[in-house]
C-alpha cells in the first residue's frame, strides 16, 4: 500500500510484518521539519524504512540527516573512514553480518537505531532481511512470555573487540531478555545470536535450548521483510525492535554501505 503522508513524500509498505520505501525526498537538501517529522512518522509506523535515491549525498551529508534522530554513535572497535568519525564502511557479509542480531547489544546503552547507506550493490545478492522483534515476543504464550519477563542476559563483544585490546568488562552488559521500547511503550524480545551469551545466574549449558528457541521465535519468516538493495538506498531500523541479517550470497568487494548508528538508552 502507497500513501502520501506530505505533497512530498510518499511510503510504501513492503511487508505485513515491517518494511517500507520512502521516495520523494532528497538528503543532500535541506531537509525542513514537516518532511522530517513525515520520514519519523513512516519510520515508528514500519520499525525499517528505505529512503531511496540517495546515491548522491556525501558522508556529510548522511551525518548530518543523522544527527536529526539523534547523538551519533561511534563504534568501539570498528574505525569509522577517514575525516567522518561515525561513519563506519561496511562491506562483505561476514560471520557477524549474516546472523540475526541487533547492533552492539553488549554496549551498557545499545544503540537506538541505524542508518544504512548503499554505495556499491551488486546486480543481485547481498539483501538484508529484517525481523520485527514486537511480533516476535507477542506471539509467545503467556506461561513464556511470563517467564522471560523476569529474565536478564548476559551479552559479550565478539571476538573483534578482543583483537582490538578492549577489557571484557567494557563490552559486555546485562540486559533484560524483554525490554520495553521507551517511545512506544511496546515490549520486544531482545537477546541474539552474536552477542547474547547466557542467561543471567544461568550456565550458558542451560541457557542453550531456550536461546535457540528464541532465536528461531525472532527469525520466523512472517516477522521477516527481504530488503533488496540499490545503489542510493538509505535504510534505517529501530535496533531496539528488530533484528537483521545479510544474505552472503556476494562474491569479495561487490557490495560497499556507509553505517551510522544513534546512541540508545540503557534497556529496561
Amino acid at each position: 500500500m502507497t500513501s502520501a503522508v506530505d505533497s512530498s513524500v510518499c511510503v510504501s509498505r513492503e511487508a505485513g510484518a515491517l518494511g517500507a520505501i520512502v521516495t520523494g525526498v532528497d538528503l543532500a537538501a535541506r531537509v525542513d521539519d514537516a518532511t522530517f517529522e513525515a520520514i519519523h512518522d513512516a519510520f515508528v509506523a514500519n520499525l525499517v524504512i528505505c529512503i531511496r535515491g540517495q546515491a548522491h549525498i556525501r558522508p556529510e551529508d548522511q551525518l548530518e540527516f543523522a544527527a536529526r534522530w539523534g547523538e551519533i554513535s561511534v563504534h568501539p572497535y570498528v574505525p569509522s573512514i577517514d575525516g567522518y568519525p561515525g561513519v563506519m564502511r561496511v562491506s562483505d557479509p561476514t560471520p557477524v553480518t549474516t546472523t540475526w542480531h541487533a547492533d552492539t547489544t553488549h554496549l551498557a546503552a545499545p544503540p537506538a537505531l541505524t542508518l544504512l547507506l548503499a554505495r556499491q550493490i551488486p546486480a543481485y545478492g547481498g539483501d538484508t532481511m529484517f525481523a520485527n522483534q514486537y511480533l516476535a515476543y507477542e506471539r509467545l504464550s503467556p506461561g513464556l512470555r511470563a517467564t522471560l519477563d523476569r529474565l536478564r542476559a548476559v551479552h559479550k563483544g565478539t571476538e573483534l573487540a578482543k583483537e582490538a585490546g578492549l577489557e571484557r568488562e567494557a563490552v559486555t552488559a546485562v540486559h533484560p531478555v524483554v525490554r520495553t521500547h521507551p517511545e512506544s511503550g511496546k515490549r520486544s524480545l531482545f537477546v541474539n545470536g552474536n552477542y547474547t551469551s547466557h542467561f543471567d545466574g544461568w550456565t550458558v549449558e542451560e541457557s542453550a535450548p531456550l536461546l535457540a528457541l528464541l532465536y528461531a521465535e525472532g527469525s520466523r519468516p512472517e516477522y521477516t521483510w527481504r530488503h533488496r538493495w540499490q545503489p542510493g538506498d538509505l535504510v534505517i531500523w529501530d535496533n531496539r525492535c528488530t533484528q537483521h541479517a545479510v544474505i552472503a550470497d556476494v562474491s569479495a568487494g561487490e557490495r560497499v554501505l556507509h553505517r551510522v548508528t544513534i546512541a540508545g538508552d540503557v534497556p529496561v
